[in-house]
């Protein structure tokens, strides 16, 4: 089959053949997925430029969606032909105090196999394998193209949004709301009844916020005192009751929780080496920091739910067939992408789909 893979840190994908995974050697819990569409992440860059340390080649990519081919020998919840949105972590032991906790926790366990596209090799590709017990089934009316995207960044941002633990009416503050994460955030927290600021330094960016339903949108670009001016003019002088922040700039959390209301909470999303936030707004302000990864199993079907019910939509780059990656990458890496950027790896099931959907 073929397969976009990191062969060496820092270099372009290698675009080749590989093996196609065997059905016949499946972990019992695993799925084989004839994938259809691909989608490029932020994580991606990282893994090619080693940030993750993972073990070359791999094959890229953790968000993925197709349609399953093959079932482990102790799978319940899936048959072949189902429509499917990868789930990136593997194996978690189930055993240890992460995994025997709440439900919340379970992402964090520390024994897993490794993540799609991270550890292990991801959805680039023809054919991937799969956990199970992680995936999501996709609901009539949510597509291969929809999905793909929502598998990590739909995901992160959706845990986020709920982390945030709002009321309808109230405010959520999203820091980089123009990018692939920010313009889903916005639209979940429309969907759930929540009043959203958005944030971003970028031309696109901004009108991506405006686009997709921000009722505030701020410029990060003209200084943290004139956003929080503009903030506190539109929440009668409270602030955000909580803000996500999405942006790995340097000043962003300290944006996130200048924007935020006295005791409320700054959800950090963003993975840069550093997250810097000023002192006063912790012990002055009572500013309450937490970080999110990803959504549950649970919250990652409820999010798929909530995408069918409301309309939800993704604003994709789509590039035909996996050699069009380095034309992808490159348009990424120019800080003029909109929204997601897509491989459509197989365009007869992408077809089929749409003529499906549309009968």
């Amino acid at each position: 089959m073929l397969a976009a893979q990191v062969i060496e840190f820092n270099k372009p994908y290698r675009i080749h053949s590989v093996p196609t995974p065997s059905p016949s050697s499946l972990p019992p819990s695993d799925l084989l997925v004839k994938i259809a569409i691909a989608s490029l992440c932020h994580t991606d860059s990282m893994v090619a430029r080693g940030s993750f340390h993972s073990r070359l080649p791999i094959t890229g990519s953790h968000e993925g969606a197709g349609t399953v081919v093959a079932v482990g020998s102790a799978v319940t919840n899936f048959s072949i032909g189902d429509r499917v949105m990868c789930g990136l972590k593997t194996h978690r032991c189930m055993e240890c105090r992460t995994c025997r906790g709440p439900e919340e926790y379970r992402n964090y366990c520390p024994n897993h196999d490794g993540d799609l596209g991270i550890l292990r090799d991801g959805a680039f590709a023809e054919y991937a394998v799969c956990d199970a017990r992680e995936s999501n089934r996709l609901p009539d009316g949510v597509s291969f193209e929809l999905a793909a995207p929502l598998a990590c960044a739909g995901r992160t941002i959706f845990r986020g949004v709920k982390q945030a633990r709002l009321e309808e009416g109230q405010w959520l503050g999203l820091v980089g709301s123009g990018g692939g994460l920010g313009h889903l955030g916005i639209q979940f927290a429309k969907a759930l009844g929540l009043k959203v600021v958005g944030v971003d330094a970028r031309d696109e960016g901004l009108a991506l916020s405006y686009e997709y339903g921000a009722d505030l949108v701020v410029d990060a670009r003209k200084g943290k005192e004139k956003a929080v001016q503009e903030v506190m003019s539109a929440t009668e002088g409270l602030g955000c009751h909580a803000t996500v922040n999405i942006s790995e700039a340097a000043s962003a959390a300290e944006m996130a929780c200048a924007i935020t209301m006295m005791h409320g909470r700054m959800i950090q999303i963003a993975q840069p080496d550093q997250v810097s936030v000023p002192m006063q707004e912790l012990i002055f302000r009572d500013i309450h920091i937490e970080g999110s990864l990803l959504c549950t199993v649970q919250q990652g079907q409820e999010m798929l739910d909530v995408v069918a019910r409301h309309g939800i939509t993704v604003k994709t780059n789509l590039f035909y067939g996996l050699e069009q990656l380095p034309a992808l990458v490159k348009f990424a890496h120019s800080g003029k992408m909109q929204g997601k950027g897509i491989i459509i790896v197989d365009e007869e099931a992408v077809r089929k789909e749409q003529e499906a959907m549309s009968k």
